[in-house]
């Protein structure tokens, strides 16, 4: 194992609660909310009642850990593998930028389950989230940008960064963490080629990241060991799924950066390869005071990653993988100034005045947006209207950047909005904010919505 390694298990092993400043721990409240707002808007969305229904056939039919999509409790892996799949589905949840990596999606299903399976409490939920995203990011940052463009790496690394939040909660020391990683490593995968056909392996990836994080971390404490040298190996998963990997992101700075804190938050109900764009017109637009009938055509700058992913995605056949598509985006953006939940959800697919827009929006490769790139996000755009004009569109930061980030006043205003479009009454939700909001100070970890989902199945 490379030093780099080295430092990376020593750091996770010896990670304290009262080592976290005050603002990471207020910071991972936040992100927990927003987790617990993205599960529970996602809860019924297809194809989430298939994991239920896996789990509830397949796992045991009560345990300690809550399975948040239908009320019911079950084992540790069942309830991360469906909390899981859920909190990624109406691709609300966080992104970190440089590692590309939604680290909420598959950190806080596998610490949540392990806390409630261990009886922990709420500060040490704190303290293997934190980890999970301090390693799961670094990981993310080691692999490069070239490791993005076929692997989703929200389920490659996902599966590492899962393991090590759980790992946290089971008290292994720096050997079990160099065990743990070579167990989460070799299971590690995540194919981007989904998109193409609107298949539904996006929530397959983190549910099983998150469920395979608790395996490799259950297995690593009973004895299992793992290949010590996963990261940097000559068989590796640096060797077989990169071509620009630097080990000296593993150890960045660890206790003075915290990368948990550079998180973004989502403000668009869509792919965050979109967002930079939707901002930057959505600006434009009220700064020309645009209509969408105004504008002849949209060009969007972008980064090379975007085309990647966006561009395998022309006429969307889904609403998940309209999320996907730029075109759409930026329509809903021009006609109705969001692209939120209830416009995706509401507005058909083949709406003529959103088909008409997306025939308008073109991508194409920006040098500037793509040396910023994964860093920085920059929105760029260029927009000629029926007067014939041609008008620029920049933004240097989206809304829920850490430099353009989202209040708690905010956050709770999107948690209320995710909860209602999962059926969570006013009063709960409210209730489930206090919960999370009194976390870090030893709060509960229990926050089941639907009990009574669960006693209409059994009545």
């Amino acid at each position: 194992m490379s030093r780099h390694s080295e430092h990376l298990t020593a750091f996770l092993a010896g990670l304290r609660f009262e080592d976290l400043p005050q603002p990471v721990v207020a910071r991972t409240e936040d992100l927990f909310l927003d987790w617990l707002g993205s599960l529970l808007a996602g809860r019924s969305q297809p194809p989430i009642p298939l994991f239920s229904g896996y789990a509830r056939r397949m796992g045991p039919g009560t345990g300690r850990c809550e399975n948040l999509v239908d009320g019911g409790t079950t084992s540790p892996y069942f309830a991360a593998l469906v909390n899981g799949a859920a909190s990624h589905v109406v691709e609300q949840d966080d992104l970190h930028n440089s590692s590309v990596l939604h680290p909420a999606t598959v950190v806080f299903p596998a610490a949540l389950a392990l806390a409630q399976d261990q009886e922990r409490n709420g500060q040490a939920l704190i303290t293997a989230a934190v980890a999970g995203y301090e390693a799961g990011i670094r990981i993310g940052e080691f692999l490069g940008r070239s490791h993005y463009r076929v692997f989703h790496t929200t389920g490659t690394v996902g599966t590492l960064a899962a393991a090590v939040a759980a790992g946290k909660l089971l008290g292994l020391d720096q050997n079990g963490f160099t065990h743990l990683l070579g167990s989460a490593g070799t299971q590690a995968s995540g194919l981007w080629e989904f998109l193409r056909d609107a298949a539904d392996s996006k929530q397959l990836h983190t549910g099983k990241a998150a469920a395979d994080g608790v395996l490799a971390a259950c297995l690593t404490a009973e004895g299992l060991t793992g290949a010590r040298d996963i990261l940097e190996g000559d068989q590796g998963l640096a060797a077989g799924l990169s071509r620009d990997a630097d080990p000296a992101f593993l150890d960045d700075r660890l206790g003075e950066r915290w990368a948990l804190a550079e998180t973004s938050f989502k403000f668009h109900a869509s792919c965050r390869h979109t967002h930079p764009a939707a901002d930057a017109l959505l600006d434009l637009m009220t700064r020309e005071r645009l209509m969408a009938e105004d504008i002849v055509s949209v060009t969007a700058r972008v980064h090379q990653a975007a085309l990647d992913v966006l561009g395998r995605v022309e006429t969307p056949r889904t609403i998940h993988q309209a999320k996907f598509s730029m075109g759409t985006v930026l329509a809903l953006i021009a006609l109705h100034g969001r692209a939120g939940l209830g416009e995706f959800h509401d507005i058909p697919l083949d709406n003529p005045a959103v088909a008409a827009f997306r025939d308008k929006v073109g991508m194409i490769l920006d040098a500037e947006v793509d040396g910023a790139y994964p860093a920085r996000w920059l929105g760029r755009i260029t927009v000629e209207t029926t007067d014939g004009r041609r008008l620029q569109g920049a933004i240097d930061e989206p809304k829920g950047d850490p430099g353009n980030t989202l209040s708690r006043a905010e956050l709770e205003t999107k948690f209320r909005h995710l909860a209602a479009f999962g059926q969570v009454d006013a009063t709960r939700a409210d209730d489930l904010i206090t919960r999370v909001w009194r976390l870090g100070a030893n709060g509960p970890v229990r926050f089941q919505a639907y009990q009574q989902d669960r006693e209409r199945q059994d009545g």
